[in-house]
């Protein structure tokens, strides 16, 4: 079964569907291919067969790999905010949709042609930070059919599986959680505290009656910063306020609301949000505070429009299956995406590779190629081959 999953984890960590043909071809001509020297594989199984044996294999089976990816040396400290708070952002995405593939796992919406539409779509984490280019994504949670559930699936019981999952393990990251405006409700509050951590919270007023009713009429403590760019000239105001209730409840959690504006020098605003957070909020920190609230976005520009767009080609159909496959295969891609930042930021040989490529997809573009005629020792001679170009390879 290793052979299996490092074969479909090889596919999407060089980003060559054809990378194992190429290693076969390899092997019948000098005995040994990349599969072995690289990836530890004492065998190169079919591409049907590992279909055929990752469906029904458990996609959780696999998210060990990657909290053992952030804990590689010198990865999560550039992440870390608000006093050594890492931040992890939530959000769901689709990766298939048909309206004649389906399986046991789809969800299924009613289209206005009486068309029924099969697709799947899974709750991200990512860690990100304000300031950082990169992110480091954590186990997904599934959006799919429950056992014993009587409506859909959704977004939201994703979250509050992911947090009961995964929210342990994460404690110790000291996590601050960030989410769009549909996880700004008590439930999802509640169950982040259970598992030891805070949040911010994007909050529209249009779906936060209590908060806005609240807000009306209350002195908002408030900051002004001017700076000016590049000759430009840009203010930011920071307003907040304390002890507000989440909802019209006996119960309601007391939040400090938060809200940014950015004006530009004729004084219109070019920006406006406003969060929700269970922190302290002061003069102080509320800039870092409402910068946190924004990196919530990295989880949609740098992690799923990468992997739609950059060379992961999150949406394409590598395998549908019957049961799981679908959802393992995902999580195999998300877990090479991982890799991949965890080597970019930790890794120094990988970096100069990358480098002196000039471009990250060229960088893929020369490990593709140069695999599918060499074999190489280990990784480290791989690395040196691609970086400079005076080392020959065997």
């Amino acid at each position: 079964m290793a052979d299996i999953g490092l074969s479909a984890f090889s596919v999407f960590f060089t980003g060559s569907p054809s990378f194992l043909a190429h290693q076969r071809a390899l092997e019948e001509g000098q005995g040994r291919s990349n599969c072995q020297t690289l990836f530890g594989m004492t065998a190169i199984p079919s591409d049907a067969y590992i279909r055929l044996m990752l469906d029904g294999a458990s996609p959780a089976a696999f998210d060990p790999l990657f909290f053992k990816a952030i804990e590689t040396e010198g990865v999560l400290v550039p992440f870390q905010r608000l006093g050594g708070r890492t931040l992890i952002a939530l959000d769901g995405t689709e990766h298939f949709c048909s309206r004649k593939i389906h399986c046991k796992r789809c969800s299924t919406r009613r289209r206005s042609d009486g068309g029924t539409e099969y697709f799947h779509a899974f709750l991200g984490a990512s860690i990100v930070a304000p300031g950082h280019t990169r992110v480091l994504p954590l186990p997904p949670e599934f959006v799919a059919p429950q056992d014993g559930a009587e409506k859909q699936d959704c977004e939201r019981n994703a979250a509050k599986r992911w947090l009961a999952r995964h929210g342990p393990a994460a404690a110790q990251l000291r996590p601050v959680y960030l989410g769009d405006d549909l996880f700004a409700c008590q439930p999802i509050a509640e169950a982040i505290h259970r598992v030891g951590g805070s949040f911010i919270l994007t909050c529209k007023p249009s779906s936060h009656q209590t908060v806005s009713e609240y807000l009306y009429g209350a002195t908002l403590e408030a900051l002004r910063q001017t700076e000016i760019v590049r000759g430009k000239r840009t203010t930011t105001v920071f307003r907040w306020l304390s002890k507000v209730p989440l909802r019209a409840t006996d119960d309601a959690l007391a939040v400090t609301w938060v809200s940014i504006e950015i004006q530009n020098a004729t004084g219109k605003r070019t920006y406006y949000n406003s969060f929700v957070t269970d922190l302290e909020v002061n003069a102080g920190n509320v800039a870092e505070v409402a910068a946190c609230g924004r990196a919530r976005w990295k989880i949609e520009n740098e992690t799923f429009n990468v992997l739609k767009t950059n060379g992961y080609n999150l949406e394409h159909n590598f395998g549908h299956g019957k049961e799981t496959l679908a959802s393992v295969l995902v999580v195999l891609n998300l877990l090479a995406f991982g890799f991949h930042t965890a080597a970019m930021l930790a890794v120094l040989a990988w970096r100069h590779a990358v480098i002196a490529r000039g471009a990250t997809y060229r960088f893929f573009e020369h490990l593709r190629t140069i695999t599918a005629y060499v074999v190489f020792h280990d990784w480290d001679h791989l690395l040196r081959s691609i970086s400079a170009a005076a080392i020959r390879p065997p």
